[in-house]
């Protein structure tokens, strides 16, 4: 794609599953400097709903690069990164049978691993969120921005049979505000093309090696 991972200064990971977090041996040989923020729980053990490990290579967790967050960390001006788990889940977060292990007993998972990246700049806030796992709704509530970055995660909402409703409330309520959605792979493809054409140009899609600019 033509990045160089030796200009990299920083890297955030935005939560613990192995779909991001996979590549993270080859950053840190590609690259011998940047920290990577790492929220604290990124390295329990996740399962999917078959309880297929889904996590990250725990033989990671203690490379000095790592660089572990808790509920709030300012990374520089304009850049912060937040949890969020203290905050109230107005919308319902299904775990859609992930689990999570902790302390050797197996939860549903409640995505504590799970952080967002918030960019300040020139009176805009920009937000940058894997997939949402808290709910994009709520993600909305809590930071309001004026761009939000991120996927979904409706993709196991049927856009033609019992989640037409779910995706319709979805759209309404994303598109009370004036934010610009740039959503990417977990939000699915045939739900995104049902949202798009209920939110037109406020809501847009982003591929592996494109880039924006905002």
């Amino acid at each position: 794609m033509g990045v160089s991972l030796d200009a990299v200064d920083f890297a955030v990971l935005s939560h613990g599953h192995y779909d991001h977090g996979g590549g993270l041996s080859a950053f840190l040989t590609e690259n011998n400097h940047a920290p990577v923020y790492v929220s604290r729980h990124a390295f329990e053990r996740h399962c999917d709903e078959e309880g297929k490990d889904i996590g990250l290579d725990p033989e990671l967790a203690s490379d000095p690069r790592l660089f572990y967050t808790d509920a709030y960390y300012q990374i520089d001006d304009g850049l912060e990164l937040s949890s969020c788990n203290e905050r109230e889940r107005r919308f319902p977060v299904d775990s859609a049978g992930l689990t999570m292990s902790v302390e050797g007993r197996t939860l549903p998972e409640d995505f504590r691993h799970e952080q967002y990246l918030q960019i300040r700049e020139n009176g805009r806030r920009i937000l940058i969120s894997g997939c949402s796992h808290k709910g994009v709704l709520n993600l909305l509530e809590w930071f309001e921005p004026d761009v939000l970055i991120g996927g979904f995660h409706f993709m196991k909402i049927d856009p033609k049979g019992a989640g037409k409703r779910l995706l319709d409330e979805a759209a309404q309520y994303l598109t009370r505000r004036k934010t610009l959605y740039y959503t990417c792979h977990c939000t699915g493809a045939a739900q995104y093309e049902y949202l798009k054409k209920i939110m037109k140009e406020q809501l847009r899609y982003l591929s592996c090696g494109q880039t924006v600019a905002l």
